[in-house]
């Protein structure tokens, strides 16, 4: 699912609803994150009910420009006139997103509705006027913060549509997103996608630098309660406690989702007749092992689907980034594509064993997101199961934090080798000179097939290193590669993995 830039403008149908006044307003019910709980375990007790279309038939077919001819009001904005560091805004329903939810504010402990209204909203001429009939709630919403010039208030997290999210760090413009959960992704069979069906926004004290959304989330397999704690800045930090509640076994329990897209890149360009360089929000997953092993992964555009698993016995953290940040690179004045964030999923405790499970489908269109990472643990989640976890979502230019090895850059050069059938690879990393002395040497290792001529050199022009090589294969089927760069016996870089597929 990708959402354009556009997408973030929101869209609405009701008609004829106006804001609660003062007299009218909802006197609150107590409210904590038990609360959340309580609902998502009593919800996990009954049968799962697909929540019903919110919005009149006209606003369900809407059109994508349609959708982005409504606008929200910032003088409607939640918190605008409270001196407050956040404020709330609100999605409309229609288009792709019909089954409203329900939005609350949180404030002195007791929780109220946020009704709706079409005076929030403006419908340009595409749309005309505003829907006539009931709207039962909002699409979704965003936060905005002074994010990058103090004083204004930027988009900050926008999340819209089933359980997907997205955030921005200092400098960056949308790209790849978040989902609550992703079960059952890439297997036999229908995904299932859980939706955020109601949500709960706490009003953040006057001089508070993170606002805090909790979330009801539903599913045919799980019900969960979602806390997530955001803080702004040069990456902009999340906090997310969730406690599932299974309603029957999950074949495929994904956790910690990432969602993004990878068109074409120096890597795997395919047959895309296209002036820019490069097409994608992400290019490469980097995962780090507890046992300090760390990988990094170029993304690809396949010609069939395809599924790649990283076991470990412990993880310390994963992502879906956007190492390449030269605008020359893409070439794209208005997509930006050099601008888009990285996400990183940190472990808070320890998750078990289990897999970073990356999928890539293909696509012709770069308005798909066909690319999915998350968690798979090794452990299933039986029905009737309760399961805790956390975890710190990093969003931002370099969210993964500080790495004590060299890094892949985000070129992977892909050519003809020097005997009939050969294919050269060459990479390039980032300078680590470690603390011993003699030559760096690439150390490279092919599934199946023939290394041939693997070596190591300095960067002249960037200061790190180049590593190059080349593989014989032995016959048609993929072949997983690896390299990493040494000095004796010490480690200088992270491996490059990389499935070459003739």
């Amino acid at each position: 699912m990708a959402w354009g830039v556009g997408l973030c403008v929101a869209t609405l149908a009701c008609a004829q609803s106006k804001p609660a006044t003062s007299s009218e307003a909802p006197r609150g019910s107590g409210f904590s994150m038990e609360t959340v709980k309580e609902k998502a375990r009593a919800l996990a007790a009954k049968p799962y009910q697909e929540p019903p279309v919110g919005v009149p038939p006209s606003f369900e077919k809407l059109t994508y420009d349609q959708y982005r001819d409504i606008r929200f009001r910032d003088a409607s904005s939640l918190w605008r006139d409270a001196n407050l560091s956040f404020r709330a805004q609100f999605f409309h329903p229609g288009f792709y997103y019909t089954r409203p939810v329900q939005v609350n504010e949180v404030s002195g402990g007791k929780a109220r509705p946020v009704p709706f209204s079409t005076d929030q909203f403006t419908y340009g001429p595409l749309v005309g006027t505003p829907p006539r009939g009931k709207v039962n709630g909002f699409a979704g919403f965003r936060l905005n913060a002074p994010l990058n010039t103090k004083g204004y208030y930027d988009e900050l997290v926008a999340f819209l549509g089933a359980s997907y999210f997205r955030a921005l760090g200092k400098g960056n413009l949308y790209g790849l997103s978040a989902r609550g959960l992703a079960i059952d992704t890439a297997l036999q069979g229908p995904e299932e996608f859980p939706t955020f069906r109601e949500f709960w926004l706490e009003k953040p004290a006057e001089s508070a630098d993170t606002v805090v959304v909790h979330a009801l989330l539903d599913s045919t397999s799980v019900t969960g309660a979602y806390r997530f704690a955001i803080k702004p800045g040069e990456q902009t930090v999340m906090d997310i406690s969730v406690t599932l509640f299974a309603r029957k076994q999950v074949r495929q329990l994904g956790l910690a989702p990432l969602t993004s897209m990878f068109l074409f890149g120096e890597n795997d360009r395919g047959d895309f007749d296209d002036f820019r360089p490069e097409v994608h929000d992400s290019d490469g997953l980097s995962v780090w092992m507890k046992n300090g092993e760390k990988l990094w992964r170029p993304l690809k555009n396949p010609k069939h689907t395809q599924v790649s698993s990283f076991h470990t016995d412990g993880l310390s953290g994963f992502g879906l980034l956007q190492r390449d940040q030269a605008f020359s690179s893409y070439e794209d004045l208005e997509a930006r594509s050099e601008r888009r964030p990285g996400a990183w999923v940190q472990p808070v405790g320890d998750w078990g064993k289990g897999s970073v499970r990356l999928v890539e489908l293909p696509t012709r269109e770069e308005i798909h997101d066909n690319i999915v990472a998350f968690w798979v643990p090794d452990a299933p989640l039986a029905a009737g199961a309760q399961l805790g976890f956390s975890y710190r979502l990093s969003w931002g230019f370099a969210p993964e934090g500080v790495k004590a090895l060299g890094s892949v850059v985000a070129a992977t050069r892909v050519a003809a080798g020097s005997k009939p059938g050969a294919r050269r690879f060459v990479l390039d990393f980032t300078q680590n000179t470690g603390e011993g002395t003699g030559p760096v040497e690439a150390v490279v290792t092919a599934s199946r097939g023939q290394v041939l001529h693997p070596r190591a050199e300095v960067h002249a022009v960037t200061g790190g290193y180049r590593a190059a090589f080349e593989l014989m294969p032995d016959g048609e089927g993929p072949v997983e590669l690896r390299c990493f760069l040494k000095r004796g016996s010490e480690t200088l870089t992270e491996t490059w993995s990389y499935l070459w597929i003739p």
